[in-house]
Formats: C-alpha cells, sequence, structure tokens
C-alpha cells in the first residue's frame, strides 16, 4: 500500500534528507513549501507557510502521514513563536481535520537546556529550554503530542548542510584553542542520514501506537576530543593541542568575539548524553556506525561550507 505522506521543511537541513528517503520508498510525497522549488518531479508541492495559519487549509487532505520537520532557529522571538508555536498547533489542527493517522514531529534535546545531562532518558529530566527557538519548539512539541504524535528529539545533527554543529566547532577552535575541560565531555550526536532513515521509518513502518517523545541520537555518545580529533584529521578544523579550564575558555571567548555564545561552548564542553536505545529497538533498526564514521561522507560539502563562510 503507498502511503500519501505529507513533508514540512522538505528544503532545510533534516527536511532535505528525510525526503531523499521517501522518494526512494514506496510513498506519495506532498512537500508543503512557500514558493515554488526545484523538487524532485514525482514530489507534489503544495503552497504553505507556517506562518500563514488560513494557508494550511486543506494541506492534509488524502494524507495518512505528516512529517514535521520545518523549525524556525534563530534569535528572532516573534518568528519562534510565529513558526514553531503557532505554525505547528495551526498544522496540527489540519492535520486532525484531515483526518491524518499518523504524524512525526522532529524536534531537539535543546529543550532541555543548560547541563551537565548523563544518559537520562525521556521522563528522567524536566526540559528547561533556555533560548527562543527552544522555547517556542517545547511548545511545538506539545500541540503534536495532543494530536498523538511521535516526537522525536534529535542530537547535535551532523553531514552535509548542517550550518550549525561543524561551523561553530570551527569558529570555537580559533576563538578557544584547545581541549576544553580535557575534551571529555560526551555529546548526543547523530548522523543526517541515520536521522532520516529512523524518521522515515517512523512515518512509514512503526506499528501503531507510535506515539510519544523519544530521543533521536546514536546509543553511543561521542566524546568531545574525539569529534575535534575526527575533524582535524579530514582537515576541517586545526589540530587542538593543550587543555583548558573553563575560566580559560572564558577568557579567551571575551578576548576574542565572534558569532558563537557562552551558552553554545558549555553545551560542547560539558556533558550532554541522553539515553538513545528505545526509539532504534522500537525500530528495530541498527543505529549505524555512528557520526564520526559519517564525517567523511560529508567533507567536501564542509569544506565548501566553511570555505565560503
Amino acid at each position: 500500500m503507498t502511503l500519501r505522506v505529507v513533508l514540512t521543511g522538505a528544503t532545510g537541513f533534516i527536511g532535505t534528507a528525510v525526503l531523499n528517503r521517501l522518494t526512494g520508498e514506496d510513498a506519495a510525497v506532498r512537500a508543503l513549501t512557500r514558493r515554488e522549488l526545484r523538487l524532485p518531479p514525482d514530489v507534489e508541492q503544495v503552497r504553505a507557510d507556517l506562518t500563514r495559519p488560513e494557508s494550511l487549509t486543506g494541506a492534509c487532505s488524502g494524507a495518512d502521514v505528516l512529517v514535521h520537520a520545518a523549525p524556525f532557529v534563530g534569535s528572532d522571538e516573534q518568528q519562534c513563536v510565529q513558526v514553531n508555536d503557532l505554525g505547528t498547533a495551526a498544522l496540527m489542527e489540519e492535520a486532525a481535520r484531515a483526518g491524518v493517522g499518523r504524524i512525526v514531529q522532529v524536534s531537539t534535546t535543546a529543550v532541555y537546556g543548560r547541563g551537565p545531562h548523563r544518559g537520562e532518558a525521556v521522563g528522567d529530566l524536566e526540559p528547561a529550554p533556555g533560548s527562543a527557538t527552544s522555547r517556542t519548539r517545547l511548545a511545538g512539541e506539545k500541540h503534536a503530542l495532543k494530536r498523538g504524535a511521535l516526537v522525536l528529539r534529535a542530537g547535535l545533527v551532523t553531514g552535509a548542510g548542517d550550518r550549525w554543529v561543524v561551523p561553530a566547532l570551527a569558529e570555537l577552535t580559533r576563538r578557544v584553542p584547545g581541549y576544553w575541560l580535557g575534551g571529555e565531555a560526551r555529546l548526543s550526536m547523530i548522523a543526517v542520514e541515520d536521522l532520516a532513515r529512523i524518521v522515515t521509518h517512523a512515518a512509514l513502518r512503526l506499528p501503531a501506537p507510535a506515539h510519544g517523545v523519544h530521543h533521536a541520537v546514536h546509543p553511543e555518545p561521542v566524546r568531545n576530543r574525539d569529534l575535534l580529533d575526527s575533524l582535524a584529521s579530514l582537515a576541517l578544523l586545526p589540530p587542538v593541542e593543550g587543555e583548558l579550564t573553563w575560566e580559560q575558555c572564558l577568557t579567551l571567548m571575551r578576548e576574542h568575539s565572534g558569532r558563537i555564545g557562552e551558552t553554545q561552548l558549555e553545551l560542547l564542553a560539558y556533558d550532554h548524553f541522553y539515553s538513545g536505545a528505545s526509539l532504534w529497538k522500537a525500530c528495530e533498526l541498527a543505529p549505524g556506525p555512528g557520526p564520526l564514521a559519517r564525517l567523511d561522507e560529508a567533507a567536501d560539502w564542509y569544506r565548501g561550507h566553511l570555505t565560503r563562510s
């Protein structure tokens, strides 16, 4: 049976990877886009804008599945509210009106806020979002969960199209050269290919009932030192030498200004990892070799992006 899937965020970092997976499956895909885009010819495009709830009317008609992967990530509070909170609420209302049977929403472990966090499962931590993006994404989760959605909180996502994780590390290793706190922090990560794989499986194959919150991360956390060394081995970062205390990190941050703030450095320098086995087990999928093993596949994309930026 061919399932009819509505996808938001089809040209975003995660949404692009999900679209690529869906188009290789027995699924009829409808992409909700704000403007006409160049997508695979067998993908139906419907003009819709999360900031204009009236544009969503009919967007989910006839659909079996909704995959929502279109967050706004930024510091503009009003835009965050419009897209992540109110836009998601309107989208879920449309899904309910259309009788969509399954909803998968991609969220983020950033809703937990400042750590350290060390291996907690969903329910062990009370969300404490510290930014407009994470606060409104948590609000969006609540709208989705009311409609019986499966919410996947992804950790740090790497791969072609990543404009945050590796670019942030590239900036920080220039401004704060050294292993932060010895580089011993453990981080929950997932390669975008593996995230798309599990999102697609959850959308098309996971037995019902499929709802609630799961962590979408590789089960094995990545040590910060190993991450920096892997990137240096691919010539994406300069080799890192020496170890820094937190006080030394903050001093260097303040002496060398940049785009990335102290909160982001804290998320990378302290433990932020979460229990990630339940989703892979529920989907009966192998998690794959891990995000470090997949960095080589995205190395050329990262080189081009880092050169341009």
